[in-house]
């Protein structure tokens, strides 16, 4: 499976230096996920997959839905959608499927039988193998899929900081953070651990036991779960979010529970500073952690502060980013998408496995939307090395059941002993 997706990925990067050529951009047209007619489609078998909204007794069980092995589709999320027929406008979207669209001759030849294969752009844009059409269309954005982003940024321990003062209940801005915090907390993987601060003249964690814990699905759902009953109600104080924040970091290292690899705190608040120390306790607070982190863990810290809506205090969160060499983003209440804003941290950590050509992820095994069956996904960062620094392409990845596995290891896919092989 390793070097299948590392051949996918090579194949993928050799076609890179060629991505912006006329002909590339002039002769790729794709088949849709939603409206398009294969040439070569034909019946899946039960044996290969099974689409529950097609398979019905009418068929006799002798075909459920149709596929192509013999041509690739392309599926975009809703919003890059906006064009006649549903085509993308956006021109690096479209570049990037006239890109994955040279790849199309390798994904046919070198699929096989139970491994879907496909491509997931930086820009939004999806490829696979075998080609077959979405129950519904629109939904699927690759770039908040556990396979990309952990392809694309590795082991992380990442924090999340949410601001659950009054003010995040005008202009919808609570649900916009739920929204947001759910997508981030529904991206991480098995090799990542996680935690949630939510802070108002306070600071808890919630549903945790003040450290990082691993982000299994089981404990993914739970915190997600805690992350929709949160209430807007109090007072802003930075300093106990950050206070409380690094206590939680500091906690799971003394136990030797982190991912020892990057640390990300992920920062939103819609307002001030309104309680609690200031803005230069809170910024030396910060800084001193972060060192601290470093000098005697060895671990570097990024700090991600998002300003939302125009009342936030712009100036004392892009100081605390930039004085520690994180980033500061601000949304706008209307015009911008905090989950596309802050799920999108990712690709700072992208640009620092551009050196690592061997590097690859697994996901924790799950069940497949479409078959009802247990499977897993490998994956790995593609890049145009023909540029320096390499430049952040995508995510190539392959699939496959869990059957084969479940009967070489005698385990069963959901078992502990499973997961802690992923």
């Amino acid at each position: 499976m390793e070097s299948d997706v590392l051949d996918f990925r090579n194949a993928l990067e050799e076609l890179a230096p060629f991505r912006c050529d006329p002909a590339t951009l002039s002769n790729c047209s794709s088949y849709s996920d939603c409206s398009s007619t294969y040439p070569h489609q034909e019946c899946m078998s039960a044996e290969d997959l099974v689409v529950p909204a097609c398979s019905s007794s009418t068929t006799g069980g002798t075909c459920n839905a149709l596929w192509s092995l013999r041509e690739t589709d392309v599926r975009i999320p809703a919003a890059l959608a906006g064009g006649p027929l549903g085509n993308p406008t956006d021109p690096q979207v479209m570049a990037s499927i006239c890109y994955s669209k040279l790849a199309e001759p390798y994904m046919i030849d070198n699929y096989k039988s139970g491994q879907q294969m496909y491509f997931g752009s930086a820009h939004g844009s999806f490829r696979m193998i075998p080609a077959r059409h979405s129950q519904v269309c629109g939904l699927y954005d690759p770039r908040r899929r556990p396979w990309f982003v952990a392809a694309s940024s590795g082991p992380k321990d990442v924090v999340l900081v949410m601001d659950v003062s009054g003010s995040m209940d005008d202009y919808g801005r609570m649900a916009m953070a739920k929204e947001a915090a759910s997508t981030i907390v529904d991206t991480l993987t098995v090799a990542d651990r996680f935690a949630i601060i939510a802070f108002s003249g306070n600071a808890t964690q919630i549903g945790g036991e003040g450290k990082l814990m691993r982000a299994t699905r089981e404990n993914k759902e739970r915190l997600i779960r805690e992350i929709q009953q949160l209430q807007a109600n109090g007072a802003t104080n930075f300093y106990a979010a950050f206070d409380a924040a690094f206590q939680a970091i500091n906690k799971t290292i003394q136990e030797e529970a982190t991912s020892g690899c990057n640390v990300a705190v992920l920062f939103l608040t819609d307002g001030a500073i309104s309680t609690g120390p200031g803005e230069e306790e809170v910024i030396d607070l910060v800084n001193e952690r972060v060192v601290d982190i470093a000098t005697n863990h060895d671990q570097t810290t990024t700090i991600f502060t998002f300003s939302l809506g125009d009342k936030a205090d712009h100036n004392v969160t892009k100081r605390i980013a930039c004085s520690t060499n994180g980033i500061w983003t601000a949304v706008d209440d209307y015009a911008d998408d905090l989950v596309s804003a802050m799920s999108s941290y990712y690709k700072l950590y992208a640009l620092g496995l551009g050196p690592n050509k061997d590097w690859v992820a697994w996901v924790e095994p799950y069940r497949f939307h479409t078959a009802g069956k247990m499977g897993t996904s490998v994956s790995a960062p593609v890049y145009d090395r023909s540029v320096h620094p390499p430049q952040f392409l995508g995510v190539a990845t392959v699939d496959m059941w869990m059957d084969d596995l479940e009967k070489l290891l005698g385990e069963d896919a959901t078992s502990s002993t499973m997961l802690e092989r992923f």
